[in-house]
């Protein structure tokens, strides 16, 4: 009886995964026909683009616990290696589908990993992150020097549209370009996940937490941090490969140490414990980055706010977050939650005008060519050379978080009585 039961939950278990991922593969079918100005194509292309590159990066974060300061490389190389790829094909050297293009990215992405990996995985912790910086900023301020790979400060571009496709589109149109990235986004992914199922993916999750144990018993734990770096390089060259079909385009800021720092923000507040917390963290930075920068010149302090706010209340990320209620909606506990999160709701939004009206007033004092020109905040025109709407904008800031901070007391509480709760059926047992 015990063996079938354990084959029918495994079973069971199968299922709801083929379920989740065949639902993934009809949203992404599906979105273009929901929102179908091309903004909103290019917008979600890019969110496909960088859930492959957070992926990537969480291979190294999540799953082996490798802070790298330097992924941009990778992700940047295989661009690079993509477009001469293109332009290649486009001057007759030799015939590759475009629809491969973004492996010739993995390639070039994997041979790096290879050998940058061989020199930073020999090292751990602080000292690894280090060198993955190292890395980095040798790379970025090489793109200079290299003129004929990287093309200098104007980098390299060539045109996707090329005669030698596999399937009958020239992926001149946008959404052409964007059914590509999702199908490579679809099945990429999946081959990562797939990944963390195997004994590589076991045997990186015991270093990651316990490396002198996994070496006591018997494990490689360097080859281990090596063969999931190089791997790990392979799917951003991949990410990379996309983004220069997408764009036509690289520079040398795509290797850089700003492009290493947005796919950490993403891997971060999406949460690494989680394997669909990167994809979470990736749509929600890419559509920050699209919206608020047309919205605020401040978007990239918003970014910093964030951040730090998920490392000091959300450390797990926002995947991180939604499975800690697993346990309580298990349980039937889910919906003793309900009235203190609404109680939350008034103050958030307090707090939150509170603090984008104070951000959004010093920028305009400070940046504006006439200050005493109003501006428009939450459908107000505000004179921020005036003292009245300061007071009023940190009054509001002020009592969201008192409120707030006497609303996380009773959201405590009940959680602490929910555990206790879900813990004496345990106990019992």
């Amino acid at each position: 009886m015990s063996g079938a039961s354990n084959s029918g939950a495994a079973l069971g278990s199968l299922l709801r995964q083929i379920i989740v991922w065949v639902v993934f593969a009809a949203v992404v079918v599906v979105l273009p026909h929901l929102f179908t100005s091309g903004s909103s194509i290019s917008m979600m292309s890019q969110m496909g683009v960088f859930i492959l590159f957070a992926l990537s990066y969480n291979m190294l974060l999540g799953e082996a616990g490798m802070l790298s300061f330097g992924h941009a490389v990778y992700f940047g190389i295989g661009g690079f290696f993509t477009l001469h790829a293109i332009r290649a094909v486009n001057d007759g050297v030799f015939s590759w589908p475009l629809e491969l293009m973004p492996l010739v990215g993995g390639a070039g992405g994997l041979l790096f990993g290879i050998i940058f990996g061989s020199v930073s995985t020999r090292r751990a912790g602080v000292t690894f992150a280090m060198i993955t910086l190292g890395i980095g900023s040798l790379v970025e301020s090489s793109a200079n020097m290299f003129t004929d790979f990287f093309g200098g400060e104007s980098g390299i571009s060539a045109n996707r549209v090329t005669e030698v496709t596999l399937l009958p589109f020239s992926y001149g149109p946008q959404i052409q370009v964007y059914y590509l990235i999702g199908a490579w986004t679809v099945f990429a992914a999946l081959l990562m996940y797939l990944l963390t199922r195997t004994p590589l993916g076991r045997i990186s999750n015991a270093v990651r937490d316990n490396p002198e144990r996994a070496q006591f018993v018997g494990y490689n734990t360097t080859m281990a941090r090596f063969v999931q770096f190089a791997l790990s390089g392979f799917f951003a060259g991949i990410a990379g490969g996309l983004f220069a079909i997408m764009f036509e385009i690289m520079t040398a800021s795509n290797v850089g140490l700003i492009q290493s720092g947005s796919v950490l923000l993403m891997t971060f507040i999406g949460g690494v414990g989680v394997f669909f917390g990167p994809i979470i963290g990736a749509v929600l930075i890419t559509y920050m980055q699209t919206a608020l920068s047309g919205f605020s010149e401040g978007w990239i302090l918003y970014f910093g706010l964030l951040f730090v706010f998920m490392v000091m209340y959300a450390p797990m990320g926002i995947a991180g977050v939604i499975v800690a209620h697993f346990a309580p909606w298990r349980a039937g506990q889910l919906h003793r939650l309900i009235p203190v999160y609404a109680l939350a709701v008034v103050p958030a939004m307090l707090a939150l005008a509170g603090l984008v009206s104070v951000i959004e007033m010093g920028y305009h004092l400070s940046l504006a060519y006439d200050p005493s020109q109003p501006i428009d905040l939450f459908y107000m025109q505000v004179n921020v050379t005036r003292l009245l709407p300061w007071v009023v904008a940190v009054v509001v800031l002020a009592v969201g978080v008192a409120l707030l901070k006497w609303v996380s007391g009773r959201i405590r509480e009940r959680w602490n009585d929910i555990n206790k709760t879900t813990e004496r059926p345990e106990a019992a047992r």
